[in-house]
């Protein structure tokens, strides 16, 4: 173990300790600010933690941290920005799937009706399979319909990132999206494993326990899965042919 490892898990421990420790008033004061503030708190929840995954991907691949060009202060920019979204993806899927199966279900039975049904069972606290169904429809949609979009544009702005230097200038600098899409992104790694091994083997089971979760604890498993999302991506797209 390195030095550099110590240090990173001693400010694991720093950072997560508050939360174990009810006198420090820690957790609740998180929840109020996740639920008054939502999409600030997402910008910096998945800047810290999903960048984090990435640099762990790093440690794991080349025995370190950080290098030249890797560009965390940008890549952590673009997290923040890319958790606003998928905190806002969480709330349209999570409001419109039951919606939708309840529209099926009205157009299959004659009956109208369900979409309310569906929705109380899903905000349901008590965990049914009724619950858990809907969960995964919620998964399966917002990972079938977002994720991909979302991922290719997070390879982009990586590929960008490393290309300026990893400056955060170089960040706001014309990404070349043509140019990248074409010649840059190793489209049989992001196809064939980002899309179509993590995606339904880790993402879809993965959303599926968030959104069986209750509110407060949806917050700090979804901080989790941004700390796995960082780590996978990074992986994935260092994976050699």
């Amino acid at each position: 173990m390195k030095r550099a490892d110590i240090i990173v898990i001693v400010c694991i421990v720093a950072v997560l300790a508050p939360f174990f420790i009810p006198a420090t008033g820690f957790y609740d004061a998180f929840n109020t600010a996740t639920a008054t503030h939502p999409y600030i708190m997402a910008f910096f929840k998945f800047a810290i933690l999903a960048t984090f995954g990435e640099m762990l991907g790093l440690r794991i691949r080349k025995g370190v941290y950080n290098e030249k060009g890797f560009g965390i202060a940008p890549r952590a920019i673009v997290w923040g920005f890319l958790g606003m979204a998928i905190a806002m993806a969480m709330v349209i899927f999570k409001s419109g799937v039951p919606t939708f199966l309840g529209s099926v279900a009205d157009a299959l039975t004659g009956n109208g009706g369900h979409a309310a049904t569906y929705a109380v069972v899903f905000k349901s606290a008590e965990l049914t399979w009724g619950k858990v169904g809907i969960a995964f429809a919620v998964s399966v949609l917002m990972n079938s319909i977002f994720a991909p979009v979302m991922m290719t544009f997070h390879k982009c702005t990586d590929i960008h990132i490393m290309e300026n230097g990893g400056t955060v200038c170089g960040l706001f600098r014309p990404i070349k999206m043509r140019e990248i899409f074409r010649e840059k992104i190793n489209w049989d790694v992001q196809w064939n494993v980002v899309f179509k091994k993590t995606i339904p083997l880790f993402w879809f089971p993965a959303h599926t326990i968030t959104f069986c979760l209750p509110p407060n604890l949806q917050v700090l498993f979804a901080a989790f899965l941004g700390v796995a999302l960082g780590f996978i991506l990074a992986v994935a797209g260092n994976k050699k042919n």
